[in-house]
């Protein structure tokens, strides 16, 4: 299998089984460099709700059950600093504050939709007997209910 041009910048050589990735450890790899900004924990799920629509923080916190409300705060700055995510304050009492996507972070789209694609593979894989376009709250709920009667 021959290396896709794209990786060679990361120092991939000869097929993906033997991968040479010393090059990765430089910002120069764009792989490095994508992943530095969208690589933290709930970035990728913060901004899946975001295309869904503008979010307020109890939207996300409701969406996201887990997530602490300091790291969705942590998150979503970080996002707003790489010019992902817009941060807006409407001048109201209490403050109204409302999340959205800015053209740059519309860019990630095409790779939730591999990522939505490629799980939605494994989860077929994995669970031959689920249904196509199960939710994964449905799925989740199915994997435990198997759990506690198996």
């Amino acid at each position: 299998m021959a290396v896709k041009p794209f990786f060679r910048h990361c120092g991939f050589t000869k097929t993906m089984a033997d991968v040479k990735m010393s090059n990765c450890l430089d910002i120069s790899c764009p792989i490095q460099f994508g992943l530095s900004i969208l690589g933290g924990k709930w970035s990728l799920l913060i901004l899946r709700e975001l295309f869904i629509g503008d979010r307020r923080t109890h939207q996300f916190l409701d969406a996201l059950p887990g997530i602490s409300t300091k790291t969705l705060t942590a998150r979503l700055r970080e996002l707003e600093s790489h010019g992902i995510v817009k941060r807006r304050v409407f001048p109201e009492v209490p403050p109204r504050v409302e999340y959205s996507l800015t053209p740059k972070g519309r860019e990630v789209q095409p790779i939730l939709l591999a990522l939505h694609h490629l799980g939605e593979t494994w989860i077929k894989a994995s669970h031959p007997s689920s249904t196509p376009g199960i939710e994964a709250n449905d799925l989740d709920a199915e994997i435990h209910s198997s759990q506690l009667s198996g």
